[in-house]
């Protein structure tokens, strides 16, 4: 282990990586709100998907010189409205996905065979970097982190509506249609930004992994997304801490971090009783939520 992790000069290391775990905290809060949706509107695939255009969009950023996050964030926006418009049907989504996926991987390996600097600029595209952001790219993060969370907030009650009955809440009169496609924006949004810390093969570790942990130990809609963003603010932090004593990507310990709590959860939840998962009496999940968000 000793040969792994070398802790020597630690606290000068952490004066250079400010600005990563800053973005790594920000993200972890992004990550665990948005997560939560992706679970209940079953889009974990879509999370893959939309971070391989993503990457191939950072990775074209990255041979033309331009702005890494501004490249991701095209590649994650075109991807995300390719999948809400096209993909209004389950089989439908998941073939759009299918088809998006080795397009972008393969655009995106050939932007990096072309790139001719650095190569630990094209490896952490994929699995990440600890100290990849700069100013200018943490000032950007910020301002999609706080876009998405705004937005989240805007939509969550008809978002969680939509999510739990899609055919009850079209039929209240809510636009759900217009709330799937403004919900992948925000989806595409979180993971160019993720791409940057976290690396575009491993995304999910953030998006997914969190907010299923939670929903195996609760199904509060309250209580869920909140373990959801300590889960992966825990994941994304603590795998920066470590990554930085290592010297390795920072993905591998975020993703074994964030499988960790996912275990550790899903024992928790196998042994507790269904109504104290809940927080409610047994057999009630999300189903107050729709009487929550019924338009008055």
């Amino acid at each position: 282990m000793g040969d792994i992790f070398d802790f020597s000069n630690y606290g000068e290391l952490l004066l250079l990586v400010q600005n990563s775990i800053y973005a790594g905290a920000l993200l972890g809060v992004v990550g665990g709100l948005i997560g939560v949706f992706v679970m209940m509107r079953d889009l974990p695939f879509a999370v893959h998907g939309i971070s391989e255009l993503s990457f191939a969009g950072a990775a074209a950023a990255l041979l033309l010189g331009a702005n890494v996050v501004i490249g991701s964030t095209i590649g994650s926006l075109l991807a995300a409205l390719l999948i809400g418009v096209l993909g209004v049907r389950a089989r439908e989504r998941n073939s759009i996905i299918a088809v998006l996926m080795p397009f972008g991987l393969g655009l995106g390996i050939l932007f990096l065979a072309l790139y001719e600097g650095r190569s630990a600029n094209k490896f952490g595209l994929l699995t990440g970097q600890i100290v990849s952001v700069d100013n200018e790219q943490l000032g950007l993060l910020i301002g999609i982190s706080v876009l998405v969370v705004i937005g989240l907030m805007i939509m969550w009650r008809p978002l969680t509506f939509a999510s739990v009955d899609a055919d009850v809440a079209r039929a209240r009169g809510l636009p759900v249609r217009a709330l799937s496609v403004a919900f992948m924006i925000l989806l595409g949004l979180a993971v160019a930004v993720s791409i940057q810390v976290v690396g575009a093969l491993l995304v999910m570790a953030l998006l997914v992994t969190p907010a299923a942990a939670a929903m195996r130990v609760t199904s509060s809609p309250l209580l869920t997304p909140l373990l959801s963003v300590v889960f992966a603010v825990v994941a994304m932090v603590g795998g920066i801490l470590l990554a930085l004593g290592g010297g390795l990507p920072i993905s591998p310990f975020v993703t074994t971090i964030s499988f960790l709590i996912y275990v550790v959860c899903r024992i928790v939840g196998a042994r507790m009783p269904k109504a104290r998962r809940s927080g409610e009496p047994s057999g009630v999940v999300f189903a107050g939520t729709s009487a929550a968000v019924l338009p008055r």
